[in-house]
């Protein structure tokens, strides 16, 4: 094991999430019942599934399931397939999305699953047999009013549409009553621009601080650690905006160039091989030069725990946009804080994909039909207004971007812990 993987070892999501809520806890200055009360989870469970597979072998698969908070909405989460998950690491997720859900607004607690398979390493037959085993198995734990799930690392909206047959299907109906899953295919329910909304939500937020920090857009250097998904969305929206991707690499490797990368080629590049290696008109580069790279803005949309105390020095954006969930350990953000490093926290930066998941929610419950351009003006409206509460809050308080937002997102958890009264 490397000294950077015993690092990320160490500072797992869920450390990282209870450090962040031990220090919000001790400046809103909670009492140890109440503290206790909302630091939870609700409920962890672990499921033994042993999905037949199509050779007939039964296989044997952990998978976790957390319901953090619910109290001001069921809880909210996507499911995320990886070898190395732990109970641990979807509690940590839980407990983060407690707090984006109520930093972005939305009538949702946190909730997390986790099932442990590589999804590179099976077929989508297979990967079908066990989204289905996992939804029987965690059928008494997923519904509207109780756990809504949606997709993660390692999932996608077809594993969504087959978790939604799953349900619908075991209980006689054509379809399922009132909304159990978000990130679905638009033709079962989906939303318009959900994929993206994530992503998206990254660049509202990285306009939002270039506007209060008064840097233009046009010609920004960015880099982007973790071209999936989100980190390729985030790069190709901000590059429609005169932003140059200066640097940027997966789970299998790094190119960069200093005149610009193409984020759309380089995203159907690494569709059509696997990774960015061989990238026309970019150089490869250890993947650690992302993080390092000369760039004004970094945005982490990998996984948790990359920048750390033995590479926050070496940072030389101005603006580091959290697109992954606690991409960020303790120890590193007190370095960034003190170098004057501006972070766009998780829980406000990578909102976008649950408030489109709300839209999702809402629109399912009502039968209606939303548009791409009803949807993307609400995110947008949504992600400035809410990274404007939260920077006017760090200002006014003197604290970082973090810690204003954790203090509001507790905050209004705490105020609906009281609001519903202490007693059970």
């Amino acid at each position: 094991m490397t000294a950077q993987q015993s690092q990320n070892q160490k500072h797992g999501i869920l450390q990282t999430a209870l450090h962040n809520f031990n220090e919000a806890a001790s400046r809103l200055k909670l009492d140890e019942g109440l503290k206790g009360k909302i630091l939870g989870p609700k409920e962890r469970i672990e499921l033994n599934l042993s999905p037949v597979m199509p050779d007939h072998r039964v296989v044997n698969i952990k998978a976790f399931v957390v319901r953090h908070n619910d109290v001001l909405g069921p809880a909210k989460g996507g499911i995320r397939m990886a070898s190395n998950v732990t109970l641990d690491d979807v509690t940590g997720l839980a407990m983060e999305m407690t707090w984006k859900t109520s930093v972005i607004g939305v009538p949702f607690g946190g909730g997390k699953s986790g099932i442990q398979v590589d999804p590179g390493t099976i077929s989508d037959e297979v990967k079908e047999i066990i989204i289905r085993s996992f939804t029987r198995g965690a059928r008494r734990h997923i519904g509207p009013e109780i756990y809504v799930p949606a997709p993660d690392m390692g999932t996608n909206e077809r594993d969504m549409a087959r978790i939604r047959d799953c349900i619908s299907y075991s209980e006689a109906l054509s379809i399922t009553d009132g909304c159990y899953v978000t990130g679905k295919p638009i033709i079962l329910g989906g939303v318009a621009g959900r994929r993206e909304a994530t992503g998206k939500g990254v660049v509202y937020t990285i306009l939002a601080m270039c506007e209060k920090m008064g840097m233009k857009v046009e010609g920004l250097r960015v880099a982007v650690q973790g071209f999936g998904n989100v980190g390729s969305v985030s790069a190709i929206e901000i590059a429609k905006r005169g932003a140059k991707i200066v640097a940027a690499s997966d789970v299998t490797g790094a190119v960069a160039n200093d005149d610009g990368l193409d984020p759309v080629a380089l995203a159907a590049h690494i569709q059509k091989t696997g990774g960015p290696a061989g990238f026309v008109g970019a150089k490869a580069v250890e993947p650690s030069h992302v993080i390092e790279a000369d760039c004004d803005v970094l945005i982490p949309a990998a996984t948790q725990s990359q920048i750390t105390k033995n590479n926050a020095e070496r940072v030389t954006a101005q603006i580091v946009a959290e697109g992954a969930n606690a991409p960020t350990t303790p120890e590193a953000d007190e370095i960034l804080n003190r170098r004057g490093v501006h972070v766009i926290p998780d829980i406000l930066c990578n909102a976008g994909g649950v408030f489109v998941s709300y839209l999702e929610y809402t629109q399912e419950t009502q039968r209606e039909q939303m548009t791409l351009e009803e949807v993307e003006s609400r995110l947008a409206g949504r992600m400035t207004e809410r990274f404007r509460d939260v920077f006017e809050t760090s200002q006014r308080e003197g604290l970082s971007m973090r810690d204003a937002a954790m203090n509001l997102g507790v905050q209004r958890v705490v105020d609906g812990v009281l609001a519903r009264g202490l007693l059970p």
